[in-house]
């Protein structure tokens, strides 16, 4: 292992992993799976869920959903913007075209 990758010990239901990451992203990897943690116990305490695998895989589920949920969103506003910056330009142009035909 090299000296700018960390060891990282975390904690997921009462289970230990350690993870190798880039040292510094140590904080980001225990905030990570302090999230996880709380994900999973939340579907755990439901108590519709029985079993770590299948808790494991509904907590995943939820945030990959979440993920593309936000990724959607995310590329709409993207597409939103571009059209406002498109039609902003469109007006700028327009108006430095009338100002040069003005000073002819």
């Amino acid at each position: 292992m090299s000296q700018d990758t960390a060891r990282v010990s975390v904690r997921i239901m009462e289970k230990e992993y350690v993870v190798a990451c880039p040292y510094e992203e140590r904080a980001a990897l225990l905030d990570a799976a302090e999230f996880l943690n709380g994900r999973m116990r939340e579907i755990r305490d439901s108590g519709k869920v029985v079993g770590h695998d299948r808790i494991a895989v509904m907590a995943a589920l939820n945030l990959a959903h979440e993920f593309l949920k936000g990724k959607d969103r995310e590329t709409r506003v993207d597409s939103g913007v571009g059209h406002r910056v498109r039609a902003l330009r469109e007006r700028v142009e327009g108006a430095l075209e009338k100002s040069q035909q003005l000073d002819l």
